[in-house]
Order: C-alpha cells, then sequence, then structure tokens
C-alpha cells in the first residue's frame, strides 16, 4: 500500500496488530515461557519437582539468561539468534502439557480460563475443537452463508491445510524489515498485546521491539509503564458489560506505541473490549493519550 503511492486508495495512516507473531517461535514463546508461569503463577500450580524441571531446562537452554540479558531498556545490542528449540528445550510445551493435566480446559488464548469447558459458536473455544451435541458452527450453517452471499461450503476457523509453500512460511519475520518500516511510512503504528496470553506471550512481542530499529535508533529506551486509562462509562445491556479504569500500560517512541491490556487474553477485543476500542480510537487519532 504504501510503495503505491495513492493517496486517494492507499492513504495509510495508522496501523495496529494485536497479539502478533512478529518473530521466531524461540523469542516469541520459549524464551519468555517460564517467567510468564512465575508471574501468573496461581495458574499454573505445579508442585516443587515439574517448578525445577523447566527452571533447569530454560536456565540449560539458555533461556534464563536471555531473558535477563536482552529484555532490558535501553537495548544493549542486537539480539543473537537462538537455534530451533529441541525437545530438550521445548519448555512451552513441557508447560503446557503439564497445566492440561491439572486444568483440562486450560486454554492458551487465555490462560485463567477453566473448567467447564465453554461452548463457542465458531466451535474453538479455547486449545482445541468442541462442539456440543446438537450445536453447529455458526459460520457452518446453509441459512448464515446464504444471508452473507458466501460460498456454500465447509467453513472452520482454522484452515484445515497447509496455506504456505510445502507448508513452512520461509519469509523473514516482520518484525526485521516490514515493521520498522511502516513504522516510519506512517504516522501512527500500534502494537497490542494481552498479558493472559499463553500462545503468544508479551515479553516476547517486547523482546522483538528490543530487536528493532526505527527512527534512527533501536528499541524503546524506557519500558512500558503509562496507565491505559478507559473512561468510566454508563453499564447499559448486561450483553455489553466492559471494563473501566486502569486497564493496561502503554509507551510510546518515534511514532511506535506499544499497549499491554491487563486480564486480557490473544483476542483483545473479545477478552477487553472497552480497552481495545480506546485504543481504536487512539489508532483514528480520535484520542492523542491514552491515559487519559
Amino acid at each position: 500500500m504504501f510503495e503505491k503511492k495513492n493517496k486517494r486508495y492507499f492513504n495509510v495512516e495508522s496501523t495496529m496488530i494485536f497479539d502478533p507473531s512478529i518473530n521466531k517461535d524461540e523469542i516469541l514463546t520459549q524464551v519468555p515461557a517460564v517467567p510468564f508461569v512465575e508471574h501468573w503463577k496461581g495458574l499454573f500450580p505445579f508442585n516443587e519437582t515439574f517448578t525445577k524441571q523447566i527452571h533447569d531446562m530454560a536456565d540449560k537452554c539458555g533461556y534464563s539468561n536471555y531473558m535477563k540479558e536482552h529484555l532490558v531498556y535501553p537495548p544493549k545490542g542486537k539480539l543473537p539468534a537462538l537455534p530451533k528449540a529441541t525437545p530438550e528445550c521445548d519448555v512451552w510445551t513441557a508447560i503446557f502439557d503439564a497445566v492440561s493435566l491439572v486444568n483440562p480446559c486450560f486454554d492458551v488464548y487465555q490462560v485463567a480460563t477453566t473448567c467447564p469447558l465453554l461452548y463457542d459458536v465458531l466451535g474453538f473455544p479455547g486449545s482445541f475443537e468442541y462442539l456440543p451435541a446438537g450445536a453447529n458452527v455458526y459460520f457452518n450453517r446453509t441459512d448464515v452463508q446464504k444471508a452473507i452471499n458466501a460460498p456454500l461450503q465447509k467453513w472452520t476457523e482454522c484452515a484445515e491445510h497447509p496455506v504456505f509453500v510445502d507448508g513452512k512460511d520461509n519469509s523473514e519475520p516482520s518484525s526485521f524489515t516490514v515493521i520498522p518500516d511502516v513504522i516510519e511510512k506512517s504516522p501512527r503504528t500500534i502494537i497490542a498485546h494481552g498479558d493472559l496470553d499463553y500462545v503468544l506471550i508479551s515479553n516476547g512481542t517486547l523482546l522483538s521491539i528490543q530487536n528493532m530499529t526505527w527512527g534512527g535508533a533501536q528499541g524503546f529506551s524506557q519500558e512500558p509503564s503509562k496507565p491505559l486509562f478507559v473512561p468510566y462509562h454508563e453499564r447499559g445491556s448486561l450483553s455489553t458489560l466492559s471494563g473501566a479504569g486502569v486497564l493496561g500500560r502503554h509507551h510510546t517512541e518515534r511514532k511506535l506505541t506499544y499497549v499491554e491490556l491487563y486480564l486480557t487474553g490473544h483476542m483483545g477485543p473479545q477478552y477487553n473490549p472497552s480497552a481495545s476500542y480506546r485504543i481504536l480510537e487512539y489508532l483514528l487519532c480520535r484520542i492523542d493519550d491514552l491515559s487519559k
């Protein structure tokens, strides 16, 4: 869109992405996995033996030191590459498997989810597909497909077949080149992340930002700490309840804004609609300060 240089059709003023996959999995999931468990210890009630095991894995595989050395403000330099996680270093999966024994309804997209397993009209309420007897996936209904002029065919929330050539995405992570370029070419870019997301972890996103160079410097010089404030409002229908007050933290440098949403999973607008709407207002330049 920027390359078209057509302001009539492609006059991009701002960009926003929620809980993005902008780096390699080792940075986004493996490195921050154990600190994530420690932060949400009450949601990961592991015994002492397993807790020691995952800490030992993180230490042996270099993840603990990587976090300590590189999630700093300002950054010390470019992040060194990490090898692809071997089974011995796949601490993310070890944690997932263990917590799923304690909480079989564990949701990688929102880790505060517990049993009973809730019904979702899209058929994918959490870590796995689930459809109760007699229920239908909403967008798989023929009447719905006809109403929205969609093809009359089977619909699933996630693709059932590989979407990349040879089943693998060989492109570079977007934080290496694309996102810095977008930041520099538009007045406002927002990266938002929910703090209860385990499928992609917020500290992995922050590590990725600290490795990016844009606007003549690398990363943020300060840790995000300003309060994300959502104005108090009258409650409407019970079906539209949403919070107010301080619902996150944020930071802006050189046209990039990072926002972390509290009590929020992978799908920000679903789990925290009022905070997400506030960020949308900022995206559209209707407000200039997320703290007011």
